[in-house]
């Protein structure tokens, strides 16, 4: 299993207007805005990613951070073999990604996911 990325998830009751906020103070661009989930990054790449959202989606407690994988079941396998706990999934989300949630070891809610 390869990381792809890790991507801080910023907690927003309003997720538009914040990021439209870091959008307006450090130059970020707005490749998707879902309502309840905003992603913002530079155009032509996923070097500089953060979002802004009010929950995680599907009705889940938002996570702290998502960490893209190339390898979910892989990754689900560690996560067992570490003893952390699976809070929700695996599961296919309908707007195109595979993805787990665990808890740290701190108590942290983790996401997981690899792009379909």
């Amino acid at each position: 299993m390869t990381v792809r990325r890790i991507v801080p998830n910023l907690h927003a009751p309003d997720p538009p207007a914040l990021a439209r906020f870091y959008a307006r103070v450090f130059g970020l661009d707005i490749p998707l805005d879902m309502g309840w989930i905003v992603f913002l990054g530079e155009a032509g790449g996923q070097e500089i990613a953060m979002q802004a959202a009010q929950e995680g989606g599907s009705g889940t407690e938002l996570p702290v951070i998502s960490i893209e994988v190339d390898d979910l079941e892989a990754a689900e396998v560690a996560v067992r073999a570490a003893e952390a706990e699976i809070v929700y999934g695996p599961v296919t989300e309908p707007w195109g990604v595979r993805r787990f949630f665990f808890r740290d070891p701190a108590g942290n809610l983790i996401n997981t996911v690899i792009h379909i």
